[in-house]
């Protein structure tokens, strides 16, 4: 949405100038070291530029991380994946939005997991990519075009599987097919809110809440909600509270749908650069990934930790 428009509208929370040296502070003490200067990623990592950085949440602790990681099925076989990462123009200020940058780092990271292959794409999937890809991967702007629909359904028909992160829930353009796939999509009338954010876990006994089921986890990221879609078509993972007119809301911002023989997954959360780098943040999307490939829910398990904001 237009940037302008973001910042007049009501609910948000917009970080001003800090120096450089407060970045430093505020991940003294993470496993992966000293701080790189702020505009540089860590090999895996996205940069938290200065701008933002007061805001940035606290780093995890280890322990949190590997209690969620406990009792993974270290047995369960896996086959040759192709996942394919479509990003799109950075439309944010600093450390917000930063497709590229992502598109990037996650390039790095994935490619870290054995059997696994990593494309990208810029914008919308090719045609190969629609042919090949066993999940796309969407943090950018904008779901897909009208022009891509049948290849979509053909994509899905076959089982493909996609998981849409933050703003790539965006239907407007085309929301027949955008609703009919994902469930629920950013179209007119949403809301949204910048700052802390509880994620209330569902209370579900399933792999993909293993760890995590009935748990409240804290992120300072950005909501989204009065999407429009039937929410009884989805599988509510987590959800969040959001203060309406009418008192206080339930909102759903994570979610799996089946469509055709194919697995979606979303995630509302990923506006700044520092969410990606929270380990548990991670899983849920790593999760994500891996149930919409049809793989184990542990697959990418080894990855939570690399170059995450964590603490001993």
């Amino acid at each position: 949405m237009n940037q302008t428009k973001r910042d007049t509208r009501a609910n948000c929370r917009w970080t001003g100038s800090i120096p450089a040296m407060l970045w430093v502070a505020a991940t003294a003490g993470v496993v992966f070291g000293a701080a790189p200067p702020a505009t540089q990623p860590v090999n895996t990592r996205l940069p938290v530029p200065a701008e933002i950085a007061k805001d940035m949440p606290p780093p995890r602790s280890r322990a949190e991380v590997e209690a969620i990681l406990k009792g993974a099925d270290t047995k369960a076989k896996t086959r040759p994946i192709h996942v394919v990462l479509v990003a799109g123009p950075k439309d944010h200020g600093p450390g917000e939005h930063d497709y590229p940058a992502w598109q990037k780092a996650w390039e790095r990271l994935l490619a870290k997991s054995p059997k696994t292959r990593v494309t990208t794409a810029w914008e919308v999937p090719s045609a190969e990519d629609l042919k090949t890809a066993d999940v796309l991967v969407l943090f950018k702007h904008l779901a897909w075009p009208k022009e891509l629909n049948p290849a979509i359904d053909a994509y899905f028909a076959r089982g493909g599987g996609m998981v849409l992160v933050h703003f790539a829930v965006d239907g407007n353009q085309n929301p027949e097919s955008i609703e009919k796939h994902i469930g629920l999509y950013w179209g007119q009338g949403p809301r949204f809110r910048h700052g802390p954010v509880d994620l209330v876990m569902a209370k579900k006994d399933t792999p993909w809440l293993r760890g995590l089921a009935g748990k409240t986890i804290h992120f300072h990221d950005e909501t989204y909600w009065r999407l429009t879609g039937d929410p009884k078509r989805i599988d509510v993972l987590a959800t969040g509270f959001e203060d309406e007119e009418e008192g206080r809301v339930e909102i759903p911002l994570l979610w799996n749908l089946t469509t055709g023989k194919g697995r979606v997954h979303v995630n509302i959360l990923g506006h700044y650069n520092w969410t990606f780098d929270d380990p548990v943040f991670r899983i849920l999307l790593l999760r994500g990934i891996a149930w919409a490939a049809d793989e184990p829910i542990d697959r990418f398990n080894d990855l939570v930790l690399i170059d995450a904001t964590v603490k001993d």
